[in-house]
């Protein structure tokens, strides 16, 4: 039995994007022709529409479906939580961490809703300072928290592949409202991140 793969994919976006990245290859001066592009522009149409899905969902009704009332009020860390995503100047990948924590108020969340959050909104066109802004304000607004931080480290192939190509460095983005604006919390979270509890 041969394996299919199963995708929906809006048809009339799909066509429209065969045609643009159609267009590009023949700019750029390959032929489009050839055995090794005959799918390419399907192939890419799909991953475009695969890598944009954020803007079809809404991350504050994935919270909301998994909310829970209880009365922990320590914080609640997830960390190491991998971010693919794609710089709005180039339309090139960034990648990397995120470190999320909340201090809850009378609800929790299911914990893998706050990597389908930030899946949500990376799978949109971004900046790294926004993405970090739009999780933070995300988990902030929907669970009504005592506090939240979110720290993001990305390296971005627009720095890496063009530009001043530099292929280490990483860069840091945060956010913190709340109980995490002060020190001794916000050092708390950090030495959190920090440490090698697994």
């Amino acid at each position: 039995m041969s394996y299919k793969k199963v995708e929906q994919y809006n048809l009339d976006t799909t066509n429209k994007l065969i045609e643009n990245y159609n267009d590009i290859l023949d700019q750029i001066g390959e032929d489009k022709e050839r055995d090794g592009l005959l799918k390419t522009p399907e192939r890419a149409a799909k991953a475009m529409q695969f890598l944009t899905q954020g803007y079809e969902m809404d991350p504050e009704a994935i919270l909301k479906g998994a909310m829970f009332k209880e009365d922990y009020s320590e914080m609640v860390l997830v960390k190491d939580i991998e971010v693919y995503s794609m710089c709005e100047h180039h339309m090139l990948p960034f990648f990397g961490k995120a470190h999320v924590a909340y201090i809850p108020n009378g609800h929790i969340v299911g914990l893998s809703k706050i990597p389908r959050v930030i899946d949500v909104f990376a799978r949109r066109l971004q900046v790294q300072e926004r993405l970090t802004d739009d999780i933070l304000k995300c988990i902030h607004n929907t669970l009504k928290p005592l506090g939240v931080a979110v720290i993001i480290e990305a390296r971005h192939m627009c720095m890496m592949m063009r530009g001043v190509q530099k292929q280490n460095s990483v860069t840091t983005t945060s956010a913190f409202t709340g109980q995490f604006e002060k020190e001794e919390t916000r050092s708390e979270f950090l030495n959190l991140v920090s440490s090698k509890l697994h």
